[in-house]
């Protein structure tokens, strides 16, 4: 496997494995018992990226990680994310408080049987807290041997340089692929030298072509609230998938190959997190960081990308706010 390199000189492997799906959000869940053999089994394909976070469950799957990773903890990077309050066992709004970021570290890490965060996100951005305090904390946490490297997610650019000013930001969460992108964003990452992690590179599974406007959806699963996933929405997004399909065709490649060697050829520093529950897809993501893509057929990507207007909101409003932005 390919590596690559984010900001302050962490070294990950070119495609990570994005682990949220294990518990939250694409019912049904596997038992954990199948999910901790697919991330050993990545492991043993090359990935040396995790990416968990309390909230996802909650706990649930940072326990799940910890458990897959324990015998080969020195062998990976591990992120995971802070941010959240809970009640009654569920998320409750956004909590960055320095007292609240070390004892959801300390629980993290407990949860991960680690000692050591490799990458520590705030997941999404307190409007209570001064941004200043968060990253002075993480400052604090990695001069106390008990973080490596400070992350956010979905911050905008000047929260992200006034966090880069206390503490070097190694990498700004966000998504990103061939159907949503923040191109000035960037800039400003490049400038500062923090690498991209890109969640839902695959569109939230829409881009590697299994899903039609005739597919259903778990009753719990996050796609039947988000408008981007209506029948009249994917009938129309379409498009994207059979331009994807198209490329592959020439080129021995699944659409979600190519979205995915899209991304990887837009920046040497942005590195994908496509999460799944299945061997075969993970092995097909794997394949994914060995496909060039020309200049011509990148240029052709483009065009004809831009000339699809996608349908839906990425999100509905109440989970748009919920990101920060």
């Amino acid at each position: 496997m390919q590596k690559r390199k984010l900001g302050q000189g962490l070294e990950v492997s070119a495609i990570g494995l994005g682990c949220m799906g294990m518990s939250q959000s694409y019912a049904p869940f596997p038992e954990k018992s199948a999910s901790i053999a697919l991330i050993r089994s990545a492991v043993d394909r090359g990935l040396t990226f995790f990416d968990t976070a309390e909230v996802y469950g909650p706990f649930g799957n940072e326990e799940i990680v910890g458990e897959a990773l324990a015998p080969v903890r020195d062998q990976v990077v591990i992120a995971t994310k802070f941010g959240f309050q809970y009640q009654d066992g569920r998320s409750n709004g956004v909590n960055s408080r320095p007292e609240h970021i070390r004892q959801a570290l300390e629980g993290s890490l407990q949860r991960l049987r680690t000692d050591h965060i490799d990458l520590y996100y705030q997941h999404r951005v307190d409007p209570n807290v001064p941004i200043e305090d968060v990253a002075g904390t993480v400052r604090d946490l990695i001069a106390e041997g008990k973080v490596r490297h400070f992350g956010m997610s979905e911050a905008g650019l000047q929260t992200i340089r006034r966090a880069h000013a206390v503490q070097p930001v190694t990498a700004l969460q966000n998504e990103y692929s061939l159907w949503f992108q923040r191109p000035p964003v960037l800039e400003l990452l490049e400038e500062l030298d923090i690498g991209l992690v890109a969640y839902s590179p695959l569109g939230k599974g829409f881009l590697a072509g299994k899903i039609t406007e005739a597919t259903t959806f778990e009753a719990h699963d996050i796609r039947n609230t988000i408008p981007r996933f209506t029948p009249d929405a994917r009938a129309a997004n379409q498009a994207m998938v059979d331009l994807l399909a198209r490329i592959g065709a020439g080129l021995d490649a699944t659409p979600a190959q190519v979205a995915l060697a899209w991304l990887l050829a837009q920046r040497p520093w942005i590195v994908p997190i496509p999460g799944t529950t299945k061997l075969p897809r993970l092995e097909e993501n794997i394949a994914a960081a060995s496909l060039e893509l020309s200049s011509a057929t990148l240029a052709e990507i483009d065009a004809a990308a831009a000339a699809i207007e996608v349908q839906g909101a990425r999100y509905n409003e109440q989970q748009e706010r919920a990101t920060g932005l």
